[in-house]
């Protein structure tokens, strides 16, 4: 896999698992004996926040900046104080950012900061999520998610799954799609994010696959973002 710059964003699709892909992100990162900050940006969907993981990141080294009312029963827009911290911090900064344009907005308060710098913006896509099932849906997803936060994605990462029902099957039939996308978008594919319980004997998949372990589940049930 291309190395990734030290400011990573994850943007995506409501669902797409970018929450889950940061997560596994700052603990890689953390293990490999980087300092890491994982920022939850997130502050229009309830659900699947890193946020909702402080003990998880505090074991494995990862500070984690979240919403001020993260783990309250307030639910308003509201970034910390801490989030304009991520440009003087030392170590690798890994923001999981809002879903879709509406989640990436609160990203472009911080656009004219970032293009001053190095970053990389991967764009996670699922061909298993309503309203990102066709590359056309996807491109264009990809480029409101852009117009919303005033920068510009980097490289792809297929993340193609439909939860705890995903087969080998499953993950084969993202690979025409991923292309396609990745094409139509004119972005490399970083790599495709994989349940390390498929990854043994997983044969037809082009390009880097990347062990994700499973740690975002729905309230509701017992099964991944």
């Amino acid at each position: 896999m291309q190395p990734l710059e030290r400011i990573i964003l994850v943007c995506g699709h409501y669902g797409c698992g970018k929450t889950n892909l940061s997560i596994n992100l700052a603990l890689d990162y953390a293990k490999a004996g980087e300092k890491v900050t994982l920022v939850d940006m997130d502050i229009v969907n309830p659900y699947f926040r890193s946020s909702d993981y402080p003990e998880l990141l505090k074991e494995n080294g990862v500070e984690l900046i979240a919403p001020i009312y993260a783990h309250s029963n307030v639910d308003l827009p509201s970034l910390p104080p801490e989030m304009y911290s991520i440009f003087t911090r030392e170590g690798r900064i890994i923001i999981d950012v809002g879903g879709d344009d509406a989640g990436a907005t609160a990203l472009g308060r911080f656009a004219p900061q970032l293009s001053r710098v190095k970053y990389s913006m991967l764009y996670v896509i699922n061909k298993y999520r309503v309203m990102s099932e066709t590359p056309t849906e996807t491109m264009q997803l990809l480029r409101e998610i852009e117009a919303a936060s005033r920068l510009t994605a980097t490289a792809v990462v297929n993340n193609s799954h439909v939860m705890d029902l995903t087969t080998y099957e499953d993950i084969l039939n993202s690979v025409e799609y991923t292309a396609e996308v990745s094409g139509m978008v004119n972005l490399p594919l970083w790599a495709t994010a994989v349940n390390r319980k498929f990854c043994e004997g997983l044969i037809g998949v082009p390009g880097d696959i990347y062990p994700v372990d499973i740690y975002v589940k729905p309230p509701w049930k017992d099964s991944v973002e």
